[in-house]
């Protein structure tokens, strides 16, 4: 450097872009096809759901189609639970939450209280993830490769 030179020195710093902790890896396969199989029963419920409640709000009345709708809703939010346990059970130990029972306990006492609320309704709307998980089962079961 000269020292008569009063011209201020310019100096480059390359930075690197990537910085630490940003960095995402690669997701394991496995949690991929497990959110996979879990969107899929999502839609499968949903689909099954919607389909249901059209037939009960033409073969039976609005009101029973909406008491079917409200359990198949608490089955979807249970599903969606369930698929949470599993998920942090995957991740860490310890056991199942119990509070997907207490909601599926609350919303028939709930039922039995109100008058304008139908249990067989609400129950079987709420078994409404049951049969997607059958339709699943039997879908994989009978056609592998699709």
């Amino acid at each position: 450097m000269n020292i008569s030179d009063t011209s201020p020195e310019t100096i480059t710093v390359e930075t690197n872009t990537s910085e630490v902790g940003t960095v995402t890896p690669e997701p394991n396969p496995s949690i991929q096809e497990y959110y996979k199989l879990q969107q899929e029963l999502y839609v499968i419920t949903l689909t099954i759901t919607g389909i249901i409640f059209i037939f009960v709000w033409v073969f039976y009345s609005l009101n029973i189609a909406l008491n079917y709708l409200i359990g198949a809703a608490t089955s979807v939010v249970y599903l969606r639970m369930l698929a949470k346990d599993v998920e942090r059970i995957g991740r860490e130990k310890g056991g199942l939450s119990k509070t997907r029972l207490a909601m599926f306990i609350g919303l028939i006492i709930v039922a039995t209280q109100l008058n304008e609320l139908k249990i067989l309704p609400i129950f079987l709307g709420f078994l409404t993830y049951k049969a997607a998980l059958i339709i699943y089962v039997l879908r994989t079961s009978l056609m592998p490769n699709s």
